[in-house]
């Protein structure tokens, strides 16, 4: 797994890039917890390049979120397609997150 971020107007864009499985969950809250722990409260992750989901993936999303909402912040998904989709499907969490069809549609219903 890769993460890459990017500063926009109104959120941080984090792209994945790879597998978010129980291998590279506790990588990937690191990371967001380092990002978190800064002033950042505004994020999109872009699901673009994401191949793989597991349910340790999806427990370290909801973790993600959860520690978002205390700090007051937001969190919009991406381009989330294809065996990803399916699993968000599957497990219910496409119910729980906000997800738009591309970065650009997560940014603007993200507030200014």
């Amino acid at each position: 797994m890769d993460m890459q971020t990017r500063k926009e107007t109104n959120a941080t864009v984090v792209t994945i890039t790879g597998r978010l499985d129980a291998v590279t969950a506790p990588e990937y809250e690191k990371k967001f917890n380092e990002l978190i722990a800064g002033d950042e409260a505004g994020f999109v992750v872009d699901f673009d390049r994401l191949d793989y989901i597991s349910s340790a993936g999806l427990r370290a999303l909801l973790a993600t979120a959860k520690r978002l909402k205390v700090k007051g912040g937001l969190i919009r998904f991406a381009n989330v397609k294809g065996p990803v989709k399916e699993v968000f499907d599957i497990s219910g969490f496409g119910s729980i997150f906000q997800m738009e069809d591309s970065v650009d549609a997560a940014l603007a219903k993200m507030p200014a």
